[in-house]
């Protein structure tokens, strides 16, 4: 249902329960006091009509006596009679009439009384499930170790409760494993990684001649295992990010961070000849959280203006805070992309191909760390095709509260997983 508003914009009623419910109550009284009006009206008429009856009835008996010398005297009594008959259906009338304009208007506002009155009832019988639905709201964004333990009669909105708890104790036990299953895999992948990585090394160093190819696929091979690692590094800390694991919580300047993540790649942007445009200033932009992980989420959003770059193109990065908000936008150059395209970039595993990057880097895990460890500290992440070909990434994180220790004032970048 659509009202216009007194700025002329369209209003829409919400169709809660709670409005659906008063219209239920409403409707109904409506209609019970509409039926009790009718019987109270017909009523009312048949008894006017039957004494208008026997009033006529009694004047025409009178009016049909013996001829005697009283005929007169009684010829004007049963006229007076009829006169004062019609003067009593008259007056019965107007009283109806009267008792019926005034019943209309004691059914308005006892209408208008009633669904004042079920949206109380109605407010009040649904108190529990908004406070059901506002602490599952809590948990689910929160943490999942609280319980709704809800209070009060073994009615359906206990065993909802109840069903709601359940489900969340599953949830929890389930994100656990989660978290269980990728921390152990990683480390337990890293020893026969090292394994391998110490052989390799052993082989290569052997003082005999190596064979060419010997020293190629040793190469090959140690490119690969740095590619395994970081994969493992970017599982990491997707679990970390994804389940709210937000350790040595802090304050510090995501301008130096981005900074830091720059000059640490100071090598792999003028192999690429970029041009870099920083519009970060050096300790402005606080902004409170795990210095690693937002570390890492500053490196990876780089690596990716880095790799996913043309060569001689551009960088830009800027850092700036507004309306509680810390808004840190990275943006490159590169080919033409479509937002469709685009708009997957932050799930795991997704890439555009050599079309994109020229060369088909990546573990496809970079932007989706990036978007899952912003959105583990409240913020976001928003990708944008640029016209002129490249893309724009916008990393929302809310200001500190007061209170927060604060951190260093830059962090060592860490090496990112271009996705």
């Amino acid at each position: 249902m659509r009202l216009a508003g007194v700025t002329g914009r369209p209003f829409r009623l919400r169709r809660t329960v709670r409005s659906r419910m008063t219209l239920l109550y409403g409707a109904l009284f409506l209609l019970s006091g509409a039926v009790l009006l009718a019987i109270a009206s017909g009523v009312a008429s048949v008894r006017s009509s039957m004494h208008a009856v026997q009033a006529s009835a009694a004047g025409g008996q009178n009016a049909a006596g013996t001829q005697s010398a009283l005929a007169n005297a009684d010829s004007r009594i049963a006229q007076l009679e009829s006169q004062l008959a019609a003067a009593q259906h008259s007056q019965a009338s107007l009283v109806t009439h009267g008792l019926l304009i005034g019943s209309l208007i004691a059914l308005a506002i006892m209408a208008a009384a009633s669904a004042a009155l079920g949206w109380l009832m109605a407010g009040h019988a649904l108190r529990p499930l908004r406070t059901i639905t506002a602490t599952a709201r809590r948990i689910s964004e929160d943490n999942l170790h609280e319980r709704l333990a809800f209070t009060g009669p073994d009615d359906e909105l206990k065993q909802l409760a109840d069903t709601i708890d359940e489900l969340l104790a599953r949830l929890e036990g389930a994100f656990a494993a989660q978290r269980r299953f990728v921390a152990n895999a990683s480390h337990e992948l890293r020893t026969p990684l090292a394994t391998m990585r110490a052989s390799l090394d052993v082989a290569m160093a052997k003082p005999e001649p190596i064979p060419a190819q010997t020293t190629a696929l040793a190469a090959r091979l140690q490119a690969e295992l740095d590619k395994v690692d970081e994969l493992l590094e970017g599982f990491l800390a997707l679990a970390r990010a994804q389940h709210g694991a937000l350790p040595d919580t802090a304050t510090f300047s995501v301008a130096d961070l981005a900074a830091g993540a720059l000059a640490a790649r100071a090598a792999a942007v003028a192999a690429r000849e970029l041009t870099v445009r920083c519009e970060a200033s050096p300790g402005g932009v606080l902004v409170a959280g795990s210095p690693a992980l937002i570390s890492r989420m500053v490196a990876n959003v780089i690596d990716n203006a880095i790799v996913h770059n043309e060569a001689g193109g551009w960088i830009s990065v800027s850092a700036a805070a507004a309306d509680g908000t810390a808004r840190l936008v990275v943006a490159n150059g590169g080919a033409t992309l479509r937002q469709e395209q685009v708009a997957q970039l932050a799930q795991p595993f997704r890439r555009l191909g050599a079309d994109r990057t020229g060369s088909g880097t990546g573990s496809g895990l970079g932007l989706s760390i990036v978007a899952a460890i912003a959105a583990a500290h409240g913020g976001g992440l928003d990708l944008t095709a640029q016209p002129g070909g490249g893309l724009e990434a916008v990393i929302t994180l809310p200001l500190p509260r007061p209170g927060l220790p604060p951190g260093p004032s830059q962090s060592p970048a860490l090496t990112g997983a271009p996705g």
